[in-house]
């Protein structure tokens, strides 16, 4: 199942093929160190790389993100993810979607998470200084619980609101939150960064993140938190 749900995202990522060999490409690499509490408390190193694509209509976008530690010769923390999303706009600020994630964690409550999803999509603010969106759609999630074997799929809604806003010339916020909810559980993630530039391509960048189970076997916590510290590098 999870090999299946892997393929269906790489499927989300590159479809549009076609189109994406024209595409202008831009990456933002991350790497720095975190902090997590909740069902692991340790420090660790943090990596994540994000690329997207634009041709005509189509934007194409793949990241990967992943977090590790050890402590004398044990692991502490390890953690990766990796999410893909295709779109079509068929207005200035109007959009349709087809998005996928996969994140595998050793110590959370789930050994992995898979969810594909489809929907449409609104940039309610496209400034040059502000962006701010929302999308949703159904879609369908599988999950295996951790160290257990056990299992859970189904149905879902998933909904996405993303938040970009130039505080200055030099520093910014940016907002990311995602829910997934179903019959047997809801997932909800917010990730919120201030990123100060220290040139045109390198930033320094301070985030939280919050993660949160409402279905979890009993002794596990609902919530897991990450506080990083780290430095952008971003090709425009």
């Amino acid at each position: 199942m999870a090999s299946r749900m892997v393929l269906g995202l790489v499927a989300v990522a590159m479809s549009g093929v076609s189109g994406t060999a024209l595409a202008d490409w831009t990456a933002k690499g991350e790497l720095g160190g975190s902090f997590a509490s909740g069902n692991s408390e340790n420090e660790a190193v943090t990596a994540a790389l994000e690329m997207k694509g634009a041709y005509e209509a189509w934007t194409h976008t793949l990241g990967f993100a992943g977090n590790y530690g050890s402590d004398s010769g044990s692991t502490t923390a390890q953690r990766w993810e990796v999410r893909g999303q295709t779109q079509y706009a068929f207005t200035d600020r109007a959009y349709a979607f087809g998005a996928a994630r996969y994140e595998d964690d050793r110590f959370s409550a789930y050994d992995f998470q898979t969810s594909l999803s489809g929907g449409l999509g609104y940039k309610i603010i496209d400034t040059d200084r502000t962006k701010f969106w929302v999308q949703g759609g159904p879609g369908y999630r599988y999950a295996e619980f951790n160290g257990t074997g056990e299992s859970e799929d189904g149905m879902i809604f998933r909904g996405d609101l993303g938040f970009d806003h130039q505080l200055t010339d030099t520093t910014k916020i940016v907002e990311r939150f995602l829910v997934e909810t179903g019959s047997e559980n809801t997932y909800l993630q917010n990730d919120i960064g201030l990123e100060v530039s220290i040139n045109g391509a390198l930033a320094l960048r301070l985030g939280y993140q919050v993660r949160h189970n409402t279905d979890v076997l009993p002794g596990t916590d609902k919530t897991d938190t990450l506080t990083t510290i780290g430095l952008i590098y971003e090709t425009k």
